[in-house]
Formats: structure tokens, C-alpha cells, sequence
């Protein structure tokens, strides 16, 4: 059985060793420290402070542990491997809605990676989806949960 790989940019790779890096030297000790104050208030059973601690204790370890695996089964793309003008993770595409819509500009990443106030939108979404693979000049159809429409790819460039 194969694990799921993370595709992701080398950038993306490096902001989540940093966040991981943050969380274990920083928010961790944080947690440690506000367990161990709580604990001294007394009686564990009707300990508010307490069991906020612990339940923040464990956010805290599942989001390491899912940054960890991440970091783990991260698969680097190379945004150049598909050609220049070619859309790929790691790309920036511009694109126009068709007939006569606006441009709207987009940097394709993987899904750890994804921040779409950011323009920065997953490989996984509908609209990267539909783009990767394709060239300046092509017009694609894009099929959304809201509806289906066509672009027209304007510029590709490396992120």
C-alpha cells in the first residue's frame, strides 16, 4: 500500500518546515506550560483551565503530526518539467473568462500549499484542474460545483 504524496513547490516545502519548526520550539512549550499552571489550580475533574489545555494540547499534535506526514510524502514538482509556457504546479496562468469576461491570475500549487485569498489555488481544485496541462491560446472549458465556463489561457509564467 502506497502513501498519498504531496505535490508541492520547494517554497511550499520550506514555509511548512517553518511552520512545523514554529509549532514544536514555540506552541508546544506554550501548551506544556499552560497544563502544568492549570494542574496546580487543584482538582482535575472540574478544571476548566485544565481541560481547555489538553484539548488545545491536542489540536496542537494532530496538526503537527498531519504537517509532519506532509513534509514526509512531499513529491517537489519541477514547473518547468511540462515546458515554459505550459501549465503546471509551481506556475502563475492568467486567463481571461470567455466571451468577454474579466482576467483573473492564478498560482497553481499543491494542496498543503493552497490559500485562494492568496491567489493561490490546489491542483486538486476545478479550475487547476482543468488549466494543467494546457498552453497560451488554449481555450478550456471548466466545469465548477456552480457551473460549467470557458477561458482563455492569456500568460504562463514560472511562480
Amino acid at each position: 500500500m502506497s502513501e498519498q504524496t504531496f505535490p508541492m513547490t520547494v517554497e511550499g516545502k520550506e514555509r511548512l518546515e517553518a511552520e512545523l519548526e514554529d509549532l514544536k520550539l514555540n506552541k508546544r512549550p506554550e501548551v506544556i506550560s499552560r497544563i502544568k499552571v492549570a494542574r496546580s489550580f487543584g482538582d482535575l475533574s472540574e478544571n476548566s483551565e485544565y481541560e481547555s489545555a489538553k484539548n488545545e494540547q491536542s489540536i496542537l499534535e494532530s496538526q503537527i503530526a498531519k504537517i509532519e506526514n506532509m513534509i514526509r510524502y512531499a513529491e517537489i514538482v519541477d514547473p518547468d518539467a511540462l515546458g515554459k509556457d505550459t501549465v503546471s504546479i509551481g506556475k502563475r496562468v492568467k486567463f481571461q473568462e470567455l466571451p468577454d469576461g474579466e482576467e483573473e491570475e492564478y498560482e497553481i500549487v499543491g494542496k498543503a500549499e493552497a490559500d485562494p485569498l492568496g491567489g493561490k489555488i490546489s491542483n486538486e481544485s476545478p479550475i487547476a484542474n482543468a488549466l494543467i496541462g494546457k498552453k497560451v491560446g488554449d481555450e478550456v472549458e471548466i466545469e465548477t460545483p456552480g457551473g460549467a465556463f470557458s477561458v482563455r489561457i492569456l500568460a504562463v509564467e514560472t511562480a
